[in-house]
């Protein structure tokens, strides 16, 4: 429980700081990101329980990644994660779920999941900002990915690459588990949304 309060204690932290950098006040950041103003002030007192869509839809409106609202400072040159390190950011009822591992540093942050697909269970994702692009690379087992509405099967060894800015779909297929690394590539600056 200590280490969910300190998580959110740091995402508190950061999406206050990321607003207060962008220029944003709490109903403006609400407006763009689709998210209440009650649900910010909650999330910025630490009070807040978010769920992977609302993370994903103020980092997008923020201009910054996900495992930026997630981490602390880093320490040293090199960091290394391990995946049992890290708590999943989706659980589906099946019993699949995504472990953002970590995100580069740098001008284009590149964040890097681990996901794993249960046979029929799906994670629908909404539209990301103009300028992210999504590479998945099966390790293990089936999934059908759906851009723009067409389905497309990745197996064992597939990797896709797609534009994140139009509604996607991630399945499982198939009688096994898929195992699937994803890299979310964003792009330069934050987001100048109108």
């Amino acid at each position: 429980m200590a280490e969910a309060d300190a998580a959110l204690r740091t995402v508190a932290h950061n999406v206050r700081t990321a607003r207060v950098r962008a220029g944003l006040s709490l109903e403006e950041l609400g407006r763009r990101a689709q998210v209440s103003k009650g649900a910010l002030v909650a999330l910025e007192k630490a009070q807040g329980n978010p769920n992977l869509a609302t993370l994903v839809r103020l980092a997008d409106t923020l201009g910054i990644s996900v495992s930026t609202l997630m981490q602390g400072p880093h320490e040293g040159r090199v960091r290394i994660t391990a995946a049992d390190d890290v708590a999943p950011l989706w659980t589906g009822e099946l019993g699949s779920e995504a472990r953002l591992m970590l995100t580069t540093s740098g001008p284009t942050p590149v964040e890097v999941w681990r996901w794993r697909l249960e046979p029929d269970e799906e994670y629908p994702s909404h539209p990301h900002q103009a300028g992210v692009v999504e590479t998945i690379s099966v390790t293990a087992g089936v999934m059908t990915l759906v851009v723009d509405g067409t389905e497309h099967t990745l197996e064992a060894g597939q990797t896709a690459t797609f534009d994140g800015d139009t509604a996607h779909t991630y399945r499982g297929s198939g009688t096994e588990t898929c195992h699937l690394i994803m890299t979310v590539h964003l792009p330069p600056g934050p987001v100048t949304a109108p």
